[in-house]
């Protein structure tokens, strides 16, 4: 019966891992929003999910105070960190610090969750998945697009707030993610409140930072997209895996997330699929297949 939760559980982390692979496809879609109204909007969009999953009884959404501040710490905090760091140093080499969080998740999961041992194999595996992410992230770079800038430039002492946000960041998601099991037990549709709260935030920093803008019916569909599934359904899926299964397990499946990003910016740009992509694939699944045979 554990085994059935524990598929079950890696199945729903998969589900949210593979809409969180389409972020990257929509982001480019949408790369002439400003990154906080999109993710507000995006954000208050997915909050509705909760309205069928809680029979539209608003009960459901509430949350103690310290719970509501978790939820904001997680989906707020790690997306404006993000931001952060993608805006204050070379985003390759932000968005590789920030994909720490899968091993973040593998390696605190024992730290911050009773019951469960630190192994080797845990450790490898993270560290092998890594190496993948690595490999897909900085393979799939395009030269001509700041990329070797970013090379040349990435440890330069310029970038090294952005570095931290990032690093900050990653660190945000996976306690959030691990923390949700230490608080008292709260309807997954709870998921709502913290969209909804995040999303406001979002918005009021767009309108102190960002300048305005005018979005076509075309933008708003895809915002509406991003909203069901990146920003928003992925997040309910998310913590009903982690209520369930194995976080060390769910954090090296987490991994598969740059891997299907880059796999699904290729498909849509026609480009074909790349060596390094392949053997980040092999990886990647090698990790996962690792990390999941150890109890």
């Amino acid at each position: 019966m554990k085994h059935d939760h524990s598929a079950r559980a890696n199945l729903l982390a998969l589900g949210a891992i593979a809409m969180w692979g389409s972020l990257a496809t929509l982001g480019v879609a949408l790369s002439h929003v400003p990154p906080f109204l999109l993710t507000g909007l995006s954000l208050l969009v997915g909050g509705l999910i909760a309205l069928p999953l809680s029979n539209f009884k608003l009960a459901a959404w509430r949350v103690p105070l310290p719970t509501l501040a978790l939820g904001v710490y997680g989906l707020f905090g790690y997306h404006f960190l993000l931001f952060v760091g993608l805006q204050n140093a070379p985003p390759v080499q932000a968005n590789l610090v920030n994909y720490l969080w899968p091993l973040l998740i593998v390696v605190l999961a024992p730290v911050l969750l009773p019951g469960l041992t630190m192994r080797w194999q845990h450790v490898l595996a993270g560290l092998i998945g890594f190496t993948g992410a690595v490999i897909v992230i900085l393979g799939s770079a395009d030269p001509s697009a700041n990329g070797a800038a970013d090379a040349s430039a990435g440890l330069q002492s310029d970038w090294l707030w952005g570095y931290l946000a990032a690093l900050v960041s990653a660190f945000i998601w996976s306690t959030y993610s691990l923390l949700t099991r230490r608080v008292p037990h709260f309807d997954t549709a709870a998921i709502g409140t913290f969209a909804w709260v995040s999303g406001l935030l979002a918005l009021l920093c767009h309108a102190l930072m960002e300048p305005a803008v005018t979005l076509s019916l075309r933008d708003w569909a895809l915002i509406g997209l991003m909203g069901l599934g990146p920003l928003g359904g992925s997040f309910f899926l998310w913590d009903k895996a982690l209520k369930t299964g194995d976080a060390r397990h769910i954090g090296l499946l987490s991994y598969l997330t740059p891997l299907l990003s880059t796999a699904a910016l290729l498909w849509v740009s026609g480009r074909a699929l790349t060596w390094p992509v392949a053997l980040a694939g092999v990886l990647i699944v090698g990790a996962a297949w690792l990390g999941t045979r150890v109890r």
